[in-house]
């Protein structure tokens, strides 16, 4: 297994009030698309915050991540400034420590994650909310192919994940093989806890 999750610290009560909303899903199907029009939704909600990931890989217009290197990324997981890291596909990833700051004060922290880490993130916050975002295997490859990101790494090998494991552990699925405004509404409702009836 590529992937491996480590909490920063071992929390004896989960923390909360505040909702983490976990969003899942196979390389192509979409998540940062959708994300970042959740985002522009939810732009003037202070209770919601969308927290830039910590990756060892160049930020793009694809995903807005905070770029460290990889000595840069050791010596913070070190020092305790992520809240949840992660190894997948060759790169380092992490959502920094403030995300406590905002689940202890109530609001709504989204983010793009690791499947691995889900029942980590499960175990340290009170209120966690998984939403697998899919796509039929020829969307994924399709999608995959037009990105052509060098450091996603063979994209055979990224598709031969099984798309499936995406929504093992959801609370949600979104099929994103239509229009994205529409999946990214579906999305908004689930972050506002507010669910989706179609």
């Amino acid at each position: 297994m590529s992937e491996t999750a480590t909490m920063a610290h071992d929390e004896a009560s989960g923390i909360g009030p505040g909702r983490l909303v976990l969003v899942v899903g196979p390389s192509g199907a979409g998540k940062d698309t959708l994300l970042r029009l959740a985002q522009a939704a939810c732009v003037d909600d202070r209770d919601i915050v969308f927290p830039r990931r910590v990756v060892t890989r160049e930020s793009s217009e694809a995903e807005d991540n905070m770029a460290m290197s990889q000595d840069e990324f050791r010596r913070a997981r070190e020092h305790g400034d992520f809240a949840v890291h992660w190894e997948a596909h060759g790169h380092s990833y992490a959502l920094p420590l403030e995300i406590n700051d905002d689940i202890l004060a109530g609001r709504a922290v989204v983010a793009n994650v690791s499947r691995t880490v889900i029942g980590a993130l499960r175990q340290a916050y009170a209120n966690v909310v998984v939403v697998a975002i899919t796509a039929p295997p020829d969307v994924l490859a399709q999608r995959l192919a037009a990105r052509a990101r060098h450091s996603d790494g063979n994209i055979a090998d990224r598709l031969a994940r099984s798309v499936d494991d995406a929504s093992a552990n959801a609370d949600v699925t979104i099929l994103n093989a239509g229009s994205a405004d529409y999946h990214s509404r579906q999305l908004v409702r689930v972050i506002r806890n507010e669910g989706w009836h179609e």
